[in-house]
């Protein structure tokens, strides 16, 4: 899996992975023009939508209704070291009533990949390569 990561201007940057691409930038209360979601949101959305989609498999495979499904999710910053705790995903499915299948959609949800990797944070190195200029 790779994603590039490409300085636009301000605090504005492109990313592109599997041929898509996305804005990430600040709000301007942070020195952004407010163009797209933060990092920080970017990681909400990423842990919502693959705990969604595991979720929506559940309920497939079940043959139980995935419409309306929504995925809200939260989580609090901490300070020293800067970060996000207590994350909250809050899985909204209309007319799932059998207490059966609540836990079961909790239990697929538990197979997402972003949530697995934050329960069991991975080793992340840091490099800097300083390539000189190619002039034209």
């Amino acid at each position: 899996m790779e994603a590039i990561v490409q300085y636009v201007d301000g605090v504005k940057f492109e990313a592109t992975a599997s041929g898509h691409r996305v804005i990430c930038d600040q709000p301007s209360s942070n020195g952004g023009a407010d163009a797209g979601m933060t990092p920080p949101e970017f990681l909400l959305t990423s842990l919502g939508t693959c705990a969604g989609f595991y979720a929506v498999q559940y309920l497939r495979t079940r043959s139980l209704p995935a419409d309306g499904l929504t995925v809200h999710v939260t989580a609090e910053k901490a300070l020293g070291p800067a970060r996000l705790t207590s994350f909250r995903i809050d899985f909204r499915v209309p007319g799932l009533s059998d207490e059966r299948h609540k836990e079961g959609v909790l239990r697929a949800a538990r197979s997402c990949l972003i949530h697995n990797t934050l329960m069991a944070p991975p080793r992340i190195e840091l490099t800097v390569n300083a390539e000189a200029a190619v002039n034209a």
